[in-house]
């Protein structure tokens, strides 16, 4: 029985979530599976992935294959990563030690990157939203001025007309003097 390491699809349209699932590779894609290992979901940024670390290893140095999206996930956690160090102590080229010390360096390394990545985001989410309030500001500036200055132009068209018809009357009360 060839046995895959795959992703099988739940959630609604448009919003995938995915299982990472051991199954026979002749079972339909969210089919009969042996077992759920973790979780997959792309629709946040960065993508959450929740995975069973020590059962995947198991499944994976007994011959499980991964699919190619799998393999990516594994490889991000780390998971082919120990299973190259292990396949290295079981021939003897290397001592455990030596092997968990690689892995844990990796580990904080690829911990501090994704930190990294996390942060950079929510700056630039910040800086967006200041930018754009910035620009809200600006806009807000633009039509108050725009609005004092209709206000002023009225104000003086109706000074000159109360101005004009008094200055009319003083002619037409002066022309009848006459």
């Amino acid at each position: 029985m060839a046995v895959k390491i795959r992703l099988a699809r739940r959630g609604r349209k448009k919003l995938a979530m995915y299982d990472i699932v051991i199954a026979d590779a002749r079972a339909p894609r969210d089919g009969k599976f042996i077992e759920k290992i973790g979780t997959y979901n792309p629709n946040t940024n960065p993508a959450s992935i929740n995975l069973n670390e020590e059962s995947a290893l198991k499944w994976v140095l007994n011959g499980a294959q991964p699919t190619d999206t799998t393999r990516a996930i594994l490889s991000y956690k780390g998971i082919l990563l120990k299973k190259h160090l292990q396949v290295g102590v079981n021939k003897g080229a290397i001592s455990q030690d030596i092997a968990d010390s690689k892995f844990n360096d990796w580990k904080t390394s690829k911990d501090l990157k994704i930190s990294g990545k996390a942060d950079g985001l929510d700056a630039s989410k910040a800086a967006d939203k200041a930018a754009r309030l910035a620009r809200e500001v600006e806009i807000n500036a633009a039509r108050a001025a725009a609005i004092a200055k209709k206000n002023t132009v009225e104000e003086e068209v109706v000074a000159e007309e109360t101005e004009a018809p008094a200055a009319e009357g003083e002619e037409a009360t002066t022309e009848s003097a006459e």
